[in-house]
């Protein structure tokens, strides 16, 4: 479980977070979603421990994290997989040296352990048998499994997701949102994912903050946002879907 309590976050004198508080569901695929410049991503990026909060508090399970030095926080980082935007894999790495870095950064066993790791993990998200490739040698989809390899690669509690449909398909796409949501499910994890792709919300929200200008707007599952009055939720639905049809069709 992932709670924040009244967190607030200023850039010089513009608050970007305002009062935001959510209770992130363990197990489940939480979404933030809103339009570019609403927070979502200073959010995540807050939670995770990228940004420092001006105030209020952020809880991994009976942990206060918020506000603590790198030693103390250190613990709750080994529970935490990332998946970037873009993937971000080192260029100069394999595939097998990419997945085995947070392997070989926070654990002690030996190289066959790691490497048994790497390949179970490879295997698990369906691109076993690459492990001597280089990122310039796969494709988009196969990036981003690759980068969820090495963000569970420490069978982490918490799993983080920075649009992660970003530069795929739409075909691609749904396959990397069914990955996510199947590894949540499997491994019980506590899955916050940052998108503005409401395929994805609708495809894998269970629950759902819609962030509107540094504020929590809303919040509920993704079958109450195709009945809500909430204005700015809706417009954003509207747009977004708008934007998609028309992409797709030219």
């Amino acid at each position: 479980m992932i709670e924040v309590r009244n967190i607030y976050k200023k850039f010089d004198d513009t608050y970007v977070l305002n009062d935001i508080s959510v209770h992130f569901e363990q197990g489940k695929c939480n979404m933030i979603i809103g339009r570019s410049g609403s927070g979502k991503t200073v959010l995540l990026k807050s939670i995770v421990g990228l940004l420092d909060i001006d105030q209020g508090e952020i809880w991994y399970d009976k942990f206060k994290f918020s506000h603590r030095g790198i030693k103390a926080r250190q613990s709750i980082r080994k529970d935490m997989g990332m998946l970037f935007q873009g993937a971000a894999l080192f260029d100069s790495l394999s595939v097998e040296e990419n997945v085995m870095f947070p392997l070989n950064m926070l654990t002690s066993g030996t190289y066959k352990e790691k490497l048994d790791r790497v390949n179970f993990c490879l295997d698990r998200v369906r691109v076993s048998g690459v492990n001597n490739l280089f990122p310039a040698e796969l494709s988009g989809g196969m990036k981003k499994r690759v980068a969820i390899a090495r963000a569970i690669a420490l069978n982490p509690k918490y799993l983080f997701c920075d649009e992660p449909n970003s530069g795929l398909d739409p075909e691609t796409g749904i396959v990397i949102d069914n990955l996510i949501k199947e590894l949540t499910s499997e491994f019980k994890m506590t899955t916050i994912v940052n998108s503005h792709d409401m395929n994805s919300v609708l495809e894998i929200g269970e629950k759902v903050i819609f962030i509107y200008d540094g504020c929590k707007c809303w919040e509920g599952t993704k079958e109450e946002i195709m009945h809500t009055d909430n204005k700015a939720l809706n417009n954003f639905v509207f747009a977004t879907t708008l934007a998609k049809q028309i992409k797709k069709e030219s």
